[in-house]
């Protein structure tokens, strides 16, 4: 018997069917909590009502998905949140404990990141240790040169994303490219029509993303790696990915996606 085909939903049909609003049920996607299924025709996500119907049949369903997605931004309101003062909430998120699952630019131009709440709360009961007490020799050596790991965590959360909602090789190496600066990419990728092809297949901005110029320019910089560390972790991806992807290439005759 021919299997019968699945009903796939847009994005707002399928927020409606959970009961979610359009920003809880992106943030419910991108923390793996709704799984995406094969995209449309666009290339818009779309979603299976059999991976509804799972998320719908979980265990305390749906005030546990709204937890899940709840979140909070600022430092005062996340400080709060995890259970310490705003300074060493600071010092945590700044040496990368705890991970951003998006951002907003302020009316200043100013990043304020976006974190879950669950999440903070977990952190809090997992590592009770950190949230008194004097910080680590890594975190003062960090707090010392001044960094700042949450742009590298965010895009890091980010990219992953990305990755698990593809299987096309070309498509995979265009997420990873997508966050190389210019010059690393052209020295990873000297082919121009290669160059062309991962441009086209490039993800959008995230959920979020600013459209006022001046702001847009300030996120744009959170969608590059930044330094050469993280640099060369991306470009030796996308090596890896170009591998597979020109192996299919090869293989079908063509450059580019099949």
């Amino acid at each position: 018997m021919e299997a019968r085909p699945q009903t796939l939903l847009g994005g707002v049909r399928a927020a409606g069917e959970l009961g979610l609003s359009r920003g809880e049920f992106v943030r419910a996607v991108q923390l793996g909590l709704v799984r995406p299924g094969p995209r449309g025709p666009g290339g818009s996500a779309r979603f299976a009502r059999a991976e509804l119907e799972r998320v719908k049949a979980e265990e305390g369903f749906p005030e546990a998905l709204r937890a899940r997605v709840t979140t909070v931004a600022g430092v005062d309101a996340c400080a709060e949140a995890l259970g310490v003062g705003p300074s060493r909430f600071t010092r945590l998120a700044r040496c990368g404990h705890l991970t951003p699952l998006g951002y907003r630019i302020n009316r200043y131009r100013v990043v304020v990141w976006v974190y879950p709440v669950a999440e903070l709360r977990e952190f809090a009961a997992r590592e009770p240790g950190m949230l008194s007490g004097v910080a680590s020799p890594r975190d003062l050596e960090l707090v010392r040169s001044r960094a700042d790991l949450r742009p590298r965590r965010w895009r890091a959360r980010h990219v992953g994303l990305l990755l698990r909602g593809t299987a096309d090789p070309w498509e995979r190496a265009a997420v990873l490219a997508s966050v190389l600066p210019e010059e690393a990419l052209r020295a990873a990728v000297p082919d121009p029509l290669e160059r062309i092809v991962l441009a086209a297949l490039a993800p959008p901005p995230p959920y979020g993303h600013p459209q006022v110029p001046a702001a847009e320019a300030v996120a744009r910089g959170l969608l590059r790696a930044d330094s050469p560390e993280e640099v060369d972790w991306y470009r030796t991806s996308l090596d890896f990915a170009l591998t597979g992807a020109r192996a299919q290439s090869n293989s079908t005759g063509d450059r580019g996606p099949t």
